[in-house]
């Protein structure tokens, strides 16, 4: 680990190697505000390196069994595991997330996706079929494709990176990576493990640095020909105009503005409870977090003061201790954007009921200049309004009355997204009816942010393109190829 007077300097990790940067960027603590890390700003020279690299290691890579690469993931994971707390306690120091939420959140699963996908690719089937009039056999067999660009998002930031690692390399696609440049020294952590878990050089590599810079080289590099990325719709769409001209395969997941439809028949307190998570668990800052809350206008009054009493007993303070519910936000840019939208809503004559404005938040003295900011719940804001309509990823949550189901469900999808949302009632056919009406790529029905990884994860609308999971990314990773033998 090398340092530069107090701070510590990350390198990218190329060909199986450290290799340093010419050009560093800072990297803040949200937590206090404080510059306590230098991060790689890379740019098309290590780009290239990184891509030929990985191109250079593909024949061998992928001509490997699925059972030798799953035995390689399955190392890595061992290795992440026994490292969990020091992990967790980087994960929560760079993001600004609590202790608790990276021990028991972010670690854990980033260990679990290489397992998952270890098991995963093992399992898959061809498709084959017989032409015995014309003495024919078909069958299909997948390929893996290449080298695959990774680019992934600050809010989970190991979490979502092995999401994307763990598939394509069981695949036996080579990988350049590129996380936020905001939250970097977990996948740098990851990267001092690779050699042990039999990972030979050149399969993963990690370059650091900016979107602009880095992530565009990337993402217009000719020898590399699939692009899996997480984070804003605007990325996105910059994204597909520079990938555009080599016709790369693309998997954009993207943002959300995820409703929650409330009935009157619902179970009140665990609508209540698991709302308040789902609004607000990672200071908001997932994109499956609710931000807008329909409640049937019979129960409104009732919900919206329990609700907000509840919302009142979520902690926010210094991510270090393990009480606290919240930790800080990214950095005071996006602190600045979130609080800018309640603003916003006191300016359109909404009300603020708690958090911003309205609640005192006492931090340690070290702790002042960081970047956080209470939950927030507004209710009388108008759909057509910019908190309805624009993701927020913050902790900030809108409130408002419906009165019937399809008023609802017309309101709940009038916007750009369509990422996930959430439906209570006990009404059986009712949830089954609304969740097929509500456009969404993900509907919880009393409950939420229950995941099988078998299953698809993606958004519909302005939420991506592809989905990802264990067949879906399977078919992402490979190429399909057809073979008919004449016998």
């Amino acid at each position: 680990m090398s340092k530069d007077m107090k701070y510590l300097v990350l390198e990218n990790y190329i060909g199986g190697k450290f290799v340093p940067c010419s050009k560093l960027m800072d990297s803040f603590d949200p937590s206090t505000g404080e510059i306590y890390c230098k991060v790689p700003d890379s740019g098309p020279e290590e780009v290239d390196a990184a891509v030929r690299a990985a191109k250079e290691a593909f024949p061998d890579w992928s001509a490997k069994s699925p059972a030798e690469r799953a035995k390689v993931l399955n190392k890595l994971a061992d290795l992440i595991e026994a490292r969990l707390e020091e992990f967790a306690q980087a994960e929560s120091k760079d993001q600004g997330k609590t202790i608790t939420f990276a021990r028991n959140v972010d670690i854990p699963r980033s260990a679990y996706n290489f397992r998952f996908f270890a098991s995963s690719v093992l399992h898959h089937t061809n498709d084959c079929s017989t032409m015995d009039h014309m003495g024919c056999l078909n069958y299909t067999v997948r390929c893996p494709v290449g080298v695959a660009g990774l680019i992934s998002p600050w809010n989970l930031p190991l979490y979502l990176l092995t999401w994307k690692i763990a598939p394509a390399v069981a695949t036996g696609n080579t990988v350049v990576a590129k996380p936020s440049e905001m939250t970097s020294v977990t996948a740098w952590m990851m990267c001092q493990l690779l050699e042990e878990a039999g990972f030979p050089p050149g399969v993963v590599n990690m370059v650091f640095g900016t979107g602009p810079r880095a992530g565009d080289a990337l993402v217009s590099h000719p020898d590399v020909p699939l692009i899996s990325f997480t984070g804003s719709t605007a990325t996105a769409r910059l994204i597909t105009e520079r990938s555009a001209p080599h016709c790369k395969r693309l998997s954009l997941e993207l943002g959300g503005k995820n409703p929650a439809v409330i009935f009157a028949d619902a179970d009140m307190d665990q609508s209540i409870s698991t709302t308040v998570r789902s609004s607000f668990s990672n200071q908001g800052e997932i994109c499956l977090c609710t931000s807008r809350i329909f409640v049937e206008r019979s129960i409104y009054p009732e919900f919206l003061t329990r609700f907000v009493e509840a919302v009142r007993l979520w902690k926010t303070g210094v991510p270090s201790d393990p009480s606290n519910d919240n930790g800080a936000l990214i950095s005071k840019e996006h602190l600045q954007k979130v609080k800018g939208y309640v603003a916003l809503a006191l300016a359109e004559g909404a009300h603020v009921h708690c958090g911003e404005g309205v609640d005192n938040l006492t931090l340690p003295q070290h702790n002042a200049d960081g970047y956080f900011m209470l939950p927030t719940v507004i209710s009388g804001v108008k759909d057509s309004s910019a908190l309805m309509q624009e993701e927020i990823f913050g902790p900030v949550t809108c409130v408002t009355p419906f009165d019937e189901e399809e008023e609802v469900i017309s309101r709940a999808n009038g916007v750009r997204y369509g990422l996930s949302a959430t439906v209570w009632s006990r009404d059986v056919a009712r949830v089954h009816r609304v969740a097929r009406k509500l456009q969404a790529g993900l509907v919880w029905t009393n409950c939420w942010l229950v995941r099988d990884l078998n299953l698809p994860f993606g958004g519909m609308k302005n939420s991506g393109i592809g989905r990802e999971g264990g067949k879906d990314s399977y078919h992402f990773f490979t190429e399909v190829k057809v073979i008919t033998i004449k016998h």
